[in-house]
């Protein structure tokens, strides 16, 4: 039976405090008993721990210092998390003192800035104060004064100089760079990671094991600006990780290979050598959902290479990089037979048959990942519990996920890592809207989020639609509705993605044989000559797996599906105001190409890309009606 952390946690200081106590006592020459008596009790300290330790359920061919530098990890985040966890309770119980004590810490620090003096931050006193002096800004607020900060000026927006300059995804709008600061990611960590990892444990109990984790996320490419700061994805990289690696099943030389297609390769290829691994991680469900197609198409080739202890030649790999990976292969046709004959009865439930032991997904799967992850829970990943663990963006933490078993992904907000504000829906269109605070919403309403965060952005317009569904004491509890700029608005009718979603997934299931791969929609105005036709109407691409062709009365299917959810909708439909949406089958692999090419252009790491459900772009358009097959 596995031991409390408690009763972990004291044996293993006073096992390090005995031996320490015995080897001063030896060079004080002290009474001869104590040492003695110290030395059995701190082997009886380590047996304890030992014991714990082996009652773990371990991955394969692991050495005893990566188990025990993974068992004293577990045990300190766990104690970390503990600790952030009464903290996070604390605050909710007074979530307006809380609030005015994290504006005025982010006020006071960046006082003698160049902004800071502009709004003379050193005489606000308090919320009211700072919301009557400063106005609600949205990005070009701030494009020029990080343009000055990139280029070496000191002292703009920040007391300190930023790690890097991030770049944000780029869903609603066109990529963004931002600042990204020490305290920004201190924060994440210690109110966002550890409280969420002790949430996962506690409603996950089998986790906390000594098994490996497979995370798929890669090495971004980060440019330099003219003062030399960094610009790239604010995400958790194999880099910013480097001292947790050895808790995954990829080694540390794929992370040198630049290729995605190739790092995803031997992400797959290290994770099948491992029938005992506990966790699949990612930052969004969509990564995790690319990597099983992956799988699916790759799956013959992977299994040679473990058969025959090799890496396929038809990966791009440096020779160094290649001969380093290589020698961690070991001919295994044993291990390949049992993957063959997995592979072969199919791939609906594949993860539970390749990973016996798999005890979670760990991946943010709301918002414009829902998608994947229903599909993952579906197909591929088939009694396997998800947990989608933060609600963040590039600007910081959001909110944390303390109720991991349930269907709803719901997120307490964090009232010590932002200054938050709320928009009601519907003064989004008004030209100075009032603001409420947490306190001050209410259950059941639609708000905008505007933050005032550690890295230099203050009473800044999010873009994110939240619905509150709750209350933890005080403090507001949340659910992602939709990005402002991601919805289907040609009329009037502001068709949210979760609508949308809803009425595809319901049509879908009326079409015999199909499975839903991916979607984007955008508005007849975007696309212009391309289409002819002169009702506005929505265009709506689609993949799918088990069918070729659609009927007309499957496509028209999806408006009535549509004009069923949204009365709105149905209304323009109903005086002809909108035209019937026109629905394009696109072929397989479409947009997986179309995810390199956005990616291409807005500078976005796969770590960190969202599919945009509402194309803005004409040129991203054009490109899938360019692969339209039906």
């Amino acid at each position: 039976m596995a031991f409390s952390s408690h009763h972990v946690a004291v044996p293993l200081c006073f096992a390090v405090v005995s031996v320490a106590v015995a080897v001063i006592g030896h060079n004080l020459a002290m009474p001869s008993p104590l040492p003695a008596v110290l030395g059995v009790c701190s082997l009886a300290g380590m047996a304890l721990i030992w014991r714990d330790l082996s009652s773990k359920m371990k991955g394969e061919n692991r050495t005893l210092s990566s188990l025990l530098s993974q068992y004293l990890a577990v045990k300190g985040v766990g104690w970390l998390g503990r600790r952030q966890r009464r903290k996070l309770e604390a605050d909710t119980l007074n979530v307006k003192q809380v609030q005015e004590e994290t504006l005025l810490k982010r006020l006071r620090k960046n006082a003698n800035t160049c902004y800071g003096r502009q709004y003379d931050f050193s005489s606000i006193t308090d919320s009211n104060f700072f919301r009557a002096r400063h106005p609600i800004t949205t990005y070009e607020h701030y494009r020029d004064l990080i343009s000055r900060i990139a280029v070496g000026e000191e002292k703009v927006i920040l007391a300190e100089k930023p790690l890097i300059l991030a770049m944000t995804s780029g869903t609603s709008g066109p990529s963004a760079m931002l600042l990204s600061t020490k305290d920004t990611n201190t924060e994440f960590f210690l109110q966002g990671v550890a409280v969420c990892l002790e949430a996962m444990r506690t409603a996950f109990p089998a986790t906390d094991s000594l098994q490996r984790t497979t995370k798929f996320f890669y090495t971004p490419t980060f440019r330099q600006s003219e003062a030399g700061i960094p610009i790239g994805p604010n995400s958790s990289t194999p880099a910013s990780s480097k001292h947790m690696l050895n808790l995954y099943t990829t080694p540390a030389p794929a992370f040198e290979v630049p290729s995605e297609k190739d790092t995803l390769y031997l992400h797959l290829l290290f994770a099948l050598k491992d029938p005992s691994v506990g966790t699949i991680e990612s930052n969004f469900a969509s990564t995790v959902f690319y990597a099983f197609s992956a799988l699916q198409d790759r799956w013959q080739e992977l299994v040679d290479d473990i058969e025959h202890g090799k890496v396929s030649s038809a990966l791009a790999l440096e020779p160094i990089v290649r001969s380093r990976i290589e020698a961690l292969m070991k001919p295994d046709p044993k291990r390949a037979a049992q993957l063959q004959a997995h592979f072969q009865d199919g791939f609906r439930g594949i993860a539970k048959r390749l990973w016996p032991h798999l005890h979670l997904v760990l991946a943010v799967d709301s918002g414009s990942n829902q998608i994947y992850g229903d599909m993952l829970r579906e197909n591929y990943c088939q009694g396997v519990p998800f947990y989608s663990p933060f609600y963040a963006a590039t600007e910081g933490l959001i909110g944390v996920n303390l109720w991991p078993q349930e269907p709803n992904r719901r997120y307490l907000l964090c009232p010590r890592s932002m200054f938050c504000e709320f928009l009601p829906e519907s003064s989004l269109e008004e030209n100075t809207p009032p603001t409420l605070l947490m306190e001050e919403v209410k259950e059941g309403q639609n708000y905008e989020l505007v933050v005032t965060n550690a890295s230099g952005l203050f009473r800044y317009r999010v873009g994110d639609i939240l619905k509150v569904v709750g209350f933890h004491n005080q403090c507001p509890i949340v659910e992602f509705q939709y990005r402002r700029g991601q919805m289907l608005n040609v009329r009037g009718e502001k068709v949210s993605e979760a609508l949308f979603l809803d009425a595809l997934k319901t049509a879908v299931s009326q079409w015999p044989g199909a499975q839903l791969v991916d979607y984007c929609c955008t508005e007849s105005g975007i696309m212009g000559d391309s289409i002819g036709g002169t009702d506005p109407h929505y265009q709506i691409f689609i993949e799918l797996k088990g069918v070729r062709n659609l009927t007309e009365e499957q496509r028209y299917k999806l408006d009535v599906c549509l004009q069923q959810d949204s009365a709105v909708y149905k209304s323009f439909r109903t005086k002809g105001s909108i035209g019937p949406m026109r629905v394009q089958l696109v072929a397989d692999g479409a947009f997986k190409e179309l995810r390199k090419h956005m990616m291409a252009f807005s500078n976005t790491s796969p770590n960190t890309f969202k599919m945009h459900r509402v194309l803005r772009r004409k040129e991203y358009a054009d490109f899938l009606l360019g692969k339209t097959v039906s």
